[in-house]
């Protein structure tokens, strides 16, 4: 893999590194009506502006957040082998991302940016309009439907299609707002998304019960995917991981939300880890650490998708040729299921991070 480097391209204009990037005060924001594009679109860039270098070297939530609790040690479902049958022994780990840059981009902004409402098209009872002593709205900056790849999918302003997640990284109020089915309504010049959370990461609130998010099991999306600066740093990744099975039934704690009642599914919320029997002495550095985090905090069920699909962020990054033969030489029987509904904080052993 070649080394770590910036996404600030010298094609991208002035506004989208001032924005993103520049140090302000901690005020609250202002709440503005998003104004729709004028002039002639500008041209299309093929990777994300920035490779957010702000949150590098810093975890999202309290040590004691479920994304970030150690389960080496946590007890064993005793139905462990159970879901992993169903789920099936021999589906490979797939890797969500890769490159040409794909995956699910984050941006960081300020606390200066502006707040645009969001008008809900699908689960808006179930959504929140800002975050917690905040005015209300998401900092969704303008260039989020100018340019491409600052919402999943790459297309500007969100497409028609897709999960659509957009991730907005409050620096300076460690706020996270998150997105789900994302889209600039050009006809109506607002955003609508069918879905959104709010987070204060110096927390461990949780959604209300039977409440979804951005995400199908009412967790937050930011935390539990493998970013870049994590992989190819100095310090290990200190969080669970993100991933999908073709189906779910029913929901445990962490997560807050049921989407599905298949028989036999696990269920939204499960943890998987990998045995500590997997040698994975052969692999590449970075690898290995990804393969660690795995061990030591293992996976969350977060959604239904494909079975043992592992989310990360969107870089240009990522190496196909490294990543996608050493996710798919590892299989669901090399994970094991944590006792379900597992909380160290209530159980009177913690594990320390």
């Amino acid at each position: 893999m070649t080394p770590h480097v910036p996404w600030l391209r010298s094609t991208m204009p002035l506004l989208t590194v001032v924005t993103l990037l520049s140090g302000c005060n901690s005020s609250a924001p202002t709440v503005i009506e998003q104004a729709p594009p004028t002039g002639e679109r500008p041209a299309p860039v093929a990777a994300p502006p920035v490779i957010n270098e702000e949150f590098i070297d810093r975890q999202a939530f309290p040590a004691s957040n479920w994304w970030n609790q150690r389960v080496a040690s946590a007890p064993l479902d005793p139905n462990s082998d159970a879901y992993i049958a169903w789920i099936g022994t021999g589906p490979n780990l797939h890797p969500d991302f890769g490159n040409p840059p794909y995956g699910i981009p984050y941006v960081v902004v300020d606390s200066q940016q502006p707040l645009v409402p969001i008008h809900w098209s699908l689960y808006g009872s179930e959504s929140d309009d800002g975050a917690p002593g905040m005015p209300p709205g998401y900092p969704v900056p303008p260039e989020a439907y100018l340019f491409p790849n600052y919402i999943e999918g790459g297309v500007a302003g969100g497409g028609p299609s897709g999960d659509r997640h957009l991730l907005l990284v409050d620096k300076d109020n460690d706020i996270l707002y998150e997105l789900w089915y994302t889209e600039w309504n050009s006809s109506l010049s607002r955003w609508e998304a069918g879905s959104g959370a709010t987070f204060d990461m110096a927390t461990n609130d949780r959604r209300p019960e039977g409440w979804t998010s951005a995400d199908a099991a009412g967790l937050a999306v930011f935390p539990g995917l493998i970013r870049a600066d994590e992989v190819f740093g100095s310090q290990e990744i200190r969080h669970a991981l993100r991933f999908t099975t073709r189906a779910t039934n029913g929901h445990v704690w962490p997560a807050s939300h049921t989407a599905g009642s298949t028989n036999g599914a696990p269920p939204l919320g499960t943890r998987l880890r990998m045995k500590a029997s997997v040698d994975i002495s052969s692999y590449t550095p970075e690898v290995q650490k990804i393969f660690r985090a795995m061990k030591t905090y293992g996976l969350i069920l977060a959604d239904n998708g494909s079975d043992m699909y592992v989310q990360g962020t969107m870089d240009n990054i990522w190496n196909n040729g490294v990543l996608n033969p050493a996710f798919h030489s590892i299989t669901a029987s090399d994970f094991e299921v944590v006792q379900l509904g597992w909380n160290p904080t209530t159980s009177g052993v913690p594990e320390a991070n």
